[in-house]
């Protein structure tokens, strides 16, 4: 049988466009060890670890007269320096050259002939240091049968470099007769199918909204949150094709250090440092605050045993993805008054299950960073926009440094994607004692995306210093 895309991967597919590109991206920073790491050395690392995600070296092949949901197929004319590419900053190269370019790279679309992922090895940073910057689309990584790459080519351990000998042999693609032939019994043993493809590909809303309810799992739970909408306001506006980046570098120890203060959990403590930066954000433009003002974020989330829910543990209860709509009250002027609203959101959801929960997203065999950020996008990417302003994916990462063969990472940084109508998307994690944000803003809407990160770094100082 041919290895047809889930309705939900091809949805990913049928609404892209030039302003909402639908992949994932990743930038990663190492310090060079004494030995150097180089662009072949990470050619021949990525290419060793392809074994293990076949889907890497397959594209999407449509079927004719679009009777059936297109194919993966092995890409015959496979290229791995196509895929992962080399790229320079004058050196030395700083902070706000290095996202500028991961902004342009982020508003390209990834080219629908290949196989869907790239990877972007950047030299010439400041102190030595090289980025890679990752883009892969959200048909592609399902936590099921293939994760992210980079959960692949990290180790906990410096790796000594080894040749990459590619043996791999792809099989041959498919006819246009036998992709009909394969289409047609198909539809003779699932008539539905033909017309739930054809209204896909049209954009039919009620079949996209079928998507919705397929990825959330309840269809009750779904129903009543669409016929709610997020309130309005400057974070719900026409996607354009440009993006802004910008980062926030924080220590896990402060995050910590409120939680036991002023209790929660240490995600309910970064999800109101951002609530108190898009507070003054709003102000900074104008914005009419009231005491019930909110901004509503879909907030997809790793589900963890209750007894271990540390920020930094590793070990996952049922490796379960759960994306919770939580109205963050940015109308609330009390730093602590702010945290607890936020807390006491999180555990409504927790405690009642009346999350809107992505339960298509399930069985991620060793949860990774990268991983659940796709995922988390994935789950936005399946919702209508109407009932969410910002997307904010928070991912617990290792305590421990990562290499990439003999490099150190050093940092992380997620870049989730935007959807239509939505100007801003925020992802987090933790990593070795840090917490990194990564901000990717529409360049029309949000063109001061930096700003907005300094806030959260005043926001997090606010709540360190913030008594009764």
């Amino acid at each position: 049988m041919p290895d047809r895309l889930s309705a939900l991967d091809a949805s990913f597919l049928y609404v892209e466009d030039h302003s909402t590109p639908m992949h994932v991206g990743g930038v990663a920073i190492f310090e060079r060890p004494r030995d150097g790491f180089t662009y072949e050395q990470l050619l021949d690392l990525i290419g060793q670890r392809l074994a293990f995600l076949p889907r890497y070296r397959q594209r999407v092949l449509e079927v004719p007269g679009h009777l059936a949901r297109p194919v993966w197929v092995d890409d015959v004319d496979f290229d791995l320096n196509y895929h992962v590419r080399r790229s320079a900053l004058p050196q030395p190269g700083s902070d706000g050259q290095l996202f500028d370019l991961v902004a342009r790279l982020m508003s390209r679309r990834l080219d629908p002939g290949r196989p869907l992922w790239e990877a972007y090895f950047v030299e010439g940073l400041a102190g030595d240091k090289v980025a890679l910057v990752t883009k892969t689309h959200q048909s592609v990584v399902d936590g099921v049968g293939t994760i992210e790459l980079g959960q692949l080519i990290l180790e906990t351990a410096p790796q000594e470099p080894e040749p990459f000998d590619d043996n791999w042999h792809p099989r041959r693609e498919p006819s246009r007769t036998q992709l009909m032939l394969d289409a047609v019994a198909e539809t003779v043993q699932r008539p539905t199918e033909l017309v739930e493809n054809v209204r896909s590909i049209a954009h039919d809303a009620t079949a996209m909204a079928g998507k919705v309810t397929e990825t959330v799992g309840d269809v009750a739970s779904a129903l009543k949150t669409m016929v709610k909408p997020a309130p309005s306001g400057p974070l719900n506006v026409r996607t354009s094709g440009g993006r802004m980046f910008a980062v926030v570098r924080t220590r896990l120890e402060d995050f910590r250090k409120v939680r036991a203060e002023h209790g929660g959990t240490v995600n309910d403590v970064v999800l109101a440092a951002i609530t108190g930066a898009l507070r003054e954000w709003l102000l900074s433009r104008g914005s009419a605050l009231t005491a019930g003002t909110t901004v509503r974020a879909l907030v997809p989330m790793a589900v963890r045993d209750a007894e271990t829910a540390e920020y930094s543990t590793p070990a996952l209860l049922g490796n379960q993805v759960d994306a919770y709509l939580v109205d963050l009250p940015v109308g609330e002027p009390n730093a602590v008054l702010r945290l607890q609203h936020i807390g006491h959101a999180m555990a409504a959801h927790l405690d009642s299950g009346r999350s809107v929960a992505a339960r298509g997203l399930l069985t991620v065999g060793g949860f990774a960073p990268a991983t659940l950020h796709s995922l988390g996008a994935r789950a936005a990417g399946s919702m209508s926009g109407r009932i969410f302003n910002v997307l904010i994916t928070n991912s617990p990462g290792p305590q421990v440094p990562l290499y990439a063969g003999q490099a150190k990472m050093v940092e992380m940084f997620p870049v989730m994607p935007l959807v239509r109508n939505q100007a801003l998307a925020i992802g987090v994690t933790s990593y070795h004692g840090g917490v990194y944000f990564g901000l990717n803003g529409d360049r029309k809407a949000v063109s001061d995306v930096d700003l907005l990160a300094g806030m959260i770094e005043e926001s997090l100082e606010e709540l360190k210093g913030a008594h009764w």
